[in-house]
């Protein structure tokens, strides 16, 4: 077999026997990694170790993965200005965190008879938020409703890290406050004072 040392370094082709005297003087585990390679290749390493590290390794792999989300808002032709500011808020949350939106406008009634109300909002919620996204679908009318999906400017993987680095700082100021609070106002630390030492009586 074709040894590779605990370091990555090539010892070169030896026996089995050789290998696994090599591991047990190492105290490590020999483990075959490319069993088609003629010879086959087998590396000397802490086995267990290595597998927590692969572990690890996943696990931050799927952390920081993004998975793209498509959040759904709906709103009415005839919305209220408060309820419009209310939903617009919603969508520039969801295109801050790096979100699709899917904007739904319901036709009721005869109001199906007036789509240019509907597409005028669309476009209306478009533009408020042209700096966060764009228009990834264009309104379309689908039975009673009206729909248009807005895509985020900002990947979901810049999103989260952002997310991250405000909440760090937040931390790191809410734990400012607290050590300011320890302290009274106006009231600086008390400084050491040096004592001098007594000298010795006379006798």
């Amino acid at each position: 077999m074709r040894l590779v040392g605990p370091s990555g370094e090539q010892v070169g082709i030896v026996p089995l026997a050789k290998a696994l005297e090599l591991a047990q003087e190492y105290d490590l585990d020999l483990v075959e990694v490319a069993a088609s390679a003629r010879p086959p290749v087998c590396k000397l390493m802490d086995y267990g170790k290595f597998k927590y590290e692969s572990a690890m390794k996943a696990r931050e792999a799927r952390k920081n993965q993004a998975h793209t989300v498509i959040k759904e808002m709906k709103l009415r032709p005839k919305i209220d200005p408060h309820d419009y500011d209310t939903k617009k808020g919603h969508v520039v949350r969801f295109l801050k965190q790096g979100d699709k939106v899917k904007i739904t406008i319901m036709f009721r009634g005869r109001e199906q008879s007036r789509p240019e109300l509907g597409y005028r909002l669309l476009q209306r919620l478009a533009e408020d938020v042209q700096d966060l996204g764009f228009v990834e679908s264009n309104p379309k009318q689908d039975g009673r409703n009206m729909i248009m999906v807005l895509g985020p400017h900002k990947k979901k993987t810049e999103a989260m890290a952002e997310a991250r680095e405000a909440q760090a700082a937040r931390k790191a100021e809410r734990q400012g406050h607290a050590v300011q609070a320890d302290a009274p106002d106006g009231v600086d630390a008390p400084a050491e004072v040096e004592v001098p030492a007594e000298e010795p009586a006379e006798a």
